[in-house]
């Protein structure tokens, strides 16, 4: 996907002036590299102090060690999955191939090769994804729990052969900061994990090559940190990856300015990036994850450095750690909500170990939990390590006293009903910054869940780059659980990370207490015409009941109802019998439609897209999506009730 001239004058129209003075300095310094880019300072004495506490390693859980063994021995036999793509050639990869389509990435200088165009380029993130090295952080953690050096000898030869394949400001891996980043991270863990093996010193500190790319890496995020409109949680991985390793790796001139400036911008851009509530502003839940796992990871550095961090930044990440344990289901699952692309910000766990169970026994070791938060039963090997570097610290800080149910500056309320019944309302903004990259056009859209399993569903993100109608469909209105009028979006995008008008909405009841609990919201994002929603959920009958509202002319209506894959649906009429398992056992659910509008049910259609569930990055499955079509006359209402089955 290229950008084309229109794409890039609506860009132009979200940046303010300092923005776009910045990235004119970019542009200019990009071009001044080109024929004299930085020499990297000779070095000699070099050291690596920044080690785990004795017995930190004996305290990984023995069930979590053995997932992780068993993911670094499918690492060492080639076999990797990354965004739904197996492949078999990980014990000798091409950094520059992409497997998807088979297409390797130009060469040449960094800036000039058009990544955005899968034709030219392949699947960007294919390529980038193993180069962020979080493979390489599990292979070094299978050796500190196992002491085998055959893994660390694996990392040390992929090491070498991407920094030869990739020197400074060469080809594709050298574009975007989040990569760089987030690559920082993984080398500052694999070198303290790779501690007691007698080549890490070889490999890091005395190795002039891997100095050359430390220093370099640090040079181009002191150079072109993500700006104004894109300043999202790209630049929070840009500054946790440069405080990582500048406190690490401690050996430059440079490093004490770079450490001083991540860590000032860090503390900036994670309150700029979270709402008072914790909810990260985005709106895009995995994206809070990553958020927070990069702060938690930027705070262990600063920690094992012995670097003050200023109080704000553990107040931003505690509040972070207590709304995603108020807003997850009973099963530890939280909303599905915004862009999702699977980022983390370290890996060091086999496959099986669940990502937010981790995030909240690592909040509860580093924070302390809070009565009301769920139980994390799961173990998880990142914690423990985490826990050892993060030092205590008194916070001056009020926690919530009972779980929340409402976030009103995120616009969220989560609805709980008896029989683990679980729903997710969206009354808020419609993302964060001029551009809104990673929102969706989902406004008053609800998420419906039973013991964890997706009722009505939001069905995902499936893709950034390379497949426009795919893109459009996954953040469009119609693929959310929401109301269409005149077959447009209600958000208007001008691109694939590009909003040009935002649906305005704003909550006017949220009430979860009592047998009833009640929510209402509206937006104006159908010029003319105002949408407004009703939700109650009955705690004794189990009865979800939702009522659209369009105030206006008279316009066509499409309504939404995205079921889970896991969801069977017989469709007669306006009455549609749900049924599903969980744990061997049938459960089963019954959603009466609206009259006044003719329902058609819909699966795995591609032509245009409609029916389809990503359950993650780079993945798609058939889903049953149920299609209500009428008109409204600006004075009828629409009503949906789902009645779940004891």
């Amino acid at each position: 996907m290229t950008m084309s001239v229109g794409w890039y004058l609506r860009r132009l129209s979200r940046m303010g002036p300092q923005e776009v003075a910045g990235r004119v300095g970019d542009t200019v310094r990009r071009r001044r590299w080109r024929s004299a880019p930085p020499a990297c300072p000779s070095l000699s004495g070099a050291r690596f102090t920044a080690v785990l506490p004795a017995g930190t390693i004996a305290a990984v859980p023995a069930d979590a060690a053995k997932r992780l063994v068993a993911e670094a021995d499918r690492l060492m036999d080639g076999h990797a999955e990354f965004f739904g793509v197996v492949r078999d050639d990980m014990a000798d990869p091409d950094w520059w191939r992409d497997p998807k389509t088979g297409r390797r990435a130009p060469s040449g200088y960094a800036f000039d090769v058009p990544y955005r165009s899968e034709d030219a380029v392949g699947d960007i993130k294919q390529i980038w994804e193993p180069s962020r090295h979080q493979y390489l952080t599990q292979l070094a953690a299978a050796y500190a729990v196992t002491g085998n050096e055959r893994y660390a000898e694996r990392v040390a030869e992929h090491l070498r052969s991407w920094w030869s394949a990739n020197p400074p400001l060469r080809g594709v891996h050298w574009i975007s900061g989040i990569e760089l980043g987030i690559r920082l991270l993984s080398w500052v863990w694999i070198r303290r994990l790779l501690d007691g093996w007698p080549g890490a010193a070889d490999l890091f500190e005395g190795n002039p090559v891997a100095r050359n790319q430390i220093w370099h890496h640090q040079r181009w995020l002191a150079a072109f940190p993500s700006r104004g409109s894109s300043a999202n949680n790209h630049v929070i991985a840009e500054d946790a990856g440069q405080l990582a390793a500048a406190c690490a790796f401690d050996w430059f001139p440079a490093s004490a300015r770079w450490r001083a400036d991540a860590l000032r911008s860090l503390e900036r851009q994670l309150r700029g990036n979270t709402y008072l509530s914790g909810l990260n502003r985005e709106l895009a839940t995995e994206y809070h994850g990553l958020v927070l796992e990069l702060g938690l990871a930027a705070v262990a550095e600063a920690d094992a450095a012995g670097v003050q961090v200023p109080a704000t930044v553990r107040l931003v990440l505690l509040r972070m750690t207590d709304a995603l344990a108020a807003v997850v289901d009973n099963r530890l699952r939280p909303p599905r909500q915004g862009d999702a692309d699977d980022g983390h910000g370290l890996i060091v766990d086999g496959a099986g170990t669940d990502r937010w169970a981790s995030l909240l026994a690592t909040g509860d070791a580093v924070f302390g939990r809070l009565d009301w938060w769920p139980e994390v039963t799961a173990t998880d090997v990142r914690t423990p390590l985490l826990a050892a570097l993060v030092k205590p610290a008194e916070l001056s800080v009020t926690r919530p006293a009972s779980r929340p149910a409402h976030f009103a500056d995120a616009g969220m309320t989560i609805l709980r009903g008896p029989e683990q019944v679980w729903c997710r309302c969206d009354g808020g903004p419609h993302g964060f910054l001029s551009i809104a990259a990673h929102a969706h056009a989902d406004a008053l859209s609800v998420e419906v869940r039973h013991d964890g399993v997706d009722v009505l569903a939001d069905p995902g993100t499936y893709c950034y780059h390379g497949q426009p109608e795919w893109r459009q469909y996954f953040r469009s209105t119609l693929g959310h659980n929401t109301l269409q009028l005149d077959g447009g979006d209600q958000s208007v995008s001008g691109g694939p990370f590009l909003w040009t008008r935002h649906a305005e909405s704003r909550v006017l009841v949220a009430d979860a207490s009592g047998e009833v609990a009640r929510w209402s919201a509206e937006h104006d994002g159908y010029e003319g015409s105002v949408h407004r929603r009703q939700v109650e959920l009955t705690a004794e009958t189990q009865e979800l009941r939702l009522v659209d509202e369009v105030s206006g002319p008279r316009r066509t209506v499409q309504l939404a109802f995205h079921l889970g894959p896991a969801i069977t649906a017989d469709l007669v009429g306006n009455r549609a019998q749900l049924t599903w398992t969980r744990d061997g056992e049938d459960r089963s659910a019954v959603l009466d439609l609206p009259e006044g509008l003719s329902w058609q049910a819909h699966r795995g259609e591609s032509e245009p897209p409609l029916g389809w569930y990503s359950a993650g990055f780079g993945r798609k499955e058939p889903a049953t999506t149920l299609i209500g079509t009428g008109s409204t006359d600006g004075t009828a209402g629409f009503t949906t009730v789902l009645r779940f089955r004891g």
